[in-house]
């Protein structure tokens, strides 16, 4: 019989090469040495380092005092490895939430240097909340402690992406890993809006079960903190400590005459409209804006 296998062993390597693509890739161990923050990538299922974050100094942050200090008192003690809770800013436009959790984050790293290299600042879009329990997954054996945010998270009718979130967070068989924290922005207290809770109350063979699931995710959050809209004394602070902060020249009185006149054309006072009075005020005096 004629000796054929030459003939195979391409064969053979091209099927075996063929089952090695197919294959699930080898889990990759992240160290997370290479910033202090990161962007979970859902699709490649990795975690893009963040070389600057885009933050705001906390002294900068106006009228969050009393949320500033809650939520600054929480990141300690969980950097510390004491207990704390999942948090959920809650509130009014532009008020700063999402600049509080990158602040914070940066104020309890640099206070404490012994923290600064193990406390990372993971950011998760809201469309990528479904992976949560993957990117987890990655975090668990890791040395580092890690907060995880949502910017902007609420959740609108057909939506089930939240049952993954609540199982994550307490309710399911591996749960929260220690070494993990969830903070998370939103305009909506429940994360859930009205008329979504309505259509479950209303649709329901037992209402108050049904709304009890809906409302139930934001009662996963220990911690509630409130934003409001400000006042026209605290806009103007707002102003006064960017325009310091910058070295903006413009005598006061000036200041705060096109202050209040930008707040009026765009109907509303926040931290947003007053960092984008400054940013217009910079262009039209021909100064730059430290970074």
């Amino acid at each position: 019989m004629p000796d054929t296998s030459h003939r195979l062993e391409p064969l053979i390597t091209r099927i075996a090469e063929a089952l090695e693509r197919l294959a699930p890739p080898e889990a990759r161990k992240e160290t997370f040495a290479a910033a202090d923050a990161f962007v979970w990538q859902a699709e490649g299922g990795r975690f893009l380092a963040v070389p600057r974050v885009n933050r705001t100094p906390i002294g900068l942050l106006k009228s969050v005092d009393r949320v500033r200090d809650k939520l600054l008192d929480n990141t300690e003690n969980f950097a510390r490895g004491l207990p704390a809770n999942n948090a959920l800013l809650w509130g009014a436009r532009g008020m700063g939430k999402s600049s509080l959790v990158k602040a914070v984050h940066a104020e309890v790293a640099a206070n404490h240097a012994v923290h600064a290299s193990t406390l990372k600042l993971v950011e998760i879009h809201r469309e990528d909340i479904e992976s949560l329990p993957r990117c987890l997954s990655h975090m668990r054996e890791s040395p580092h402690r890690f907060i995880v945010f949502c910017d902007d998270l609420s959740f609108d009718a057909d939506d089930t992406a939240y049952k993954s979130l609540k199982a994550v967070l307490e309710g399911g068989v591996e749960g929260r890993p220690q070494n993990v924290l969830f903070y998370a922005t939103s305009n909506r207290r429940h994360l859930m809006a009205r008329e979504m809770v309505e259509n479950e109350r209303s649709t329901a063979i037992h209402q108050g079960e049904a709304v009890e699931e809906k409302v139930s995710l934001s009662d996963r959050f220990g911690l509630w903190l409130g934003f409001h809209n400000c006042s026209q004394a605290d806009y103007l602070a707002m102003v006064e400590g960017y325009v310091a902060h910058h070295g903006l020249a413009i005598a006061p009185e000036d200041l705060k005459a096109q202050a209040l006149e930008w707040a009026m054309t765009r109907g509303s006072r926040s931290g947003r409209v007053a960092w984008q009075f400054v940013q217009d005020l910079a262009g039209r005096l021909g100064q730059t804006l430290d970074p």
